[in-house]
């Protein structure tokens, strides 16, 4: 059977809120696509920060060849020694969250992936193979947005700083299993404490936003800890205003798309018992400036 190219032309994007988030239509993940529809694709990303596409019933194999037209593919180091979390044997780019009655896992604070990282992810495509009957649903916030609202004072203040990232919470994972020490250490020596920003310049866009997280950014550098502490959790909080959030539902073959540099995402914890399945792939990324 042979495949043809998408044209450009087809795409539509309809806007979510008037910050984040559009829905993608006019295009079939399955079928070849023409690198005009990924330049608009990739330019959407970044002006919606979240694409959402709907009836996308790819297989992994067209999951994988979807992501690698945007970038070389990460294989997260860590998730796999986490319960719930797991990669393929077979390919090793896809990361399964699953949750069930006996795992029950979520992401229910609000993070930007792997900032821990040198170079942290560029984004990440997530497509729902079972949903809960009811809740479920992820958020995200515009961080550009959250940045903008800040009053001048705070700007200033936070304006060359730069904080520290850690992994802690999944050494926490890992220590809770028995003979994981040995692997521990030779993550803490491969993945070191990251520092970056606090706040990042989008290499695209030349947009600044707020670049800390609660999982993960531990201290600023320079700051005592209560000095810290306190900053952080102000920077924290930006990511909770509605007014900066968009909210998705699931459904078996949709598919988020969103930028890690520009946004933070909080999975809701509200449908436990009930089984959740989604892969994932994540586009590489650059060091934030």
């Amino acid at each position: 059977m042979v495949m043809l190219d998408v044209v450009a032309d087809k795409l539509h994007f309809e806007p979510m809120t008037v910050r984040l988030g559009a829905v993608v239509s006019g295009v079939d993940l399955r079928e070849t696509l023409d690198q005009d529809v990924i330049n608009q694709l990739s330019d959407a990303l970044v002006k919606y920060k979240v694409l959402f596409f709907r009836g996308q019933d790819i297989t992994r194999e067209q999951h994988l060849a979807f992501g690698r037209r945007f970038g070389e593919l990460e294989i997260h180091p860590l998730t796999q020694h986490k319960e719930g979390f797991k990669t393929q044997d077979i390919a090793p780019e896809i990361m399964v969250v699953e949750s069930t009655a006996k795992t029950p896992i979520t992401a229910d604070e609000w993070h930007s992936d792997v900032t821990w990282r040198k170079e942290p992810s560029l984004g990440s495509i997530l497509r729902c193979i079972v949903s809960p009957k009811v809740g479920g649903d992820t958020l995200w916030a515009d961080m550009e947005a959250a940045y903008d609202g800040l009053d001048q004072q705070t700007k200033e203040e936070i304006e060359g700083l730069t904080a520290m990232h850690d992994w802690k919470p999944f050494r926490q994972a890992m220590y809770a299993q028995p003979g994981t020490e040995t692997l521990v250490k030779e993550l803490k020596a491969k993945y070191p404490p990251s520092e970056h920003p606090i706040v990042r310049t989008h290499p695209v866009s030349g947009r600044k936003s707020i670049y800390v997280n609660n999982p993960f950014t531990t201290n600023i550098k320079g700051k005592s800890r209560e000095e810290s502490m306190e900053l952080l959790t102000k920077l924290y909080r930006t990511a909770s205003t509605p007014d900066y959030q968009v909210r998705f539902r699931w459904e078996p073959h949709s598919i988020a798309f969103w930028d890690n540099r520009s946004t933070q995402h909080y999975a809701v914890g509200d449908f436990f018992p009930e089984h959740r399945l989604l892969e994932r792939v994540t586009v590489s990324g650059d060091r934030p400036f």
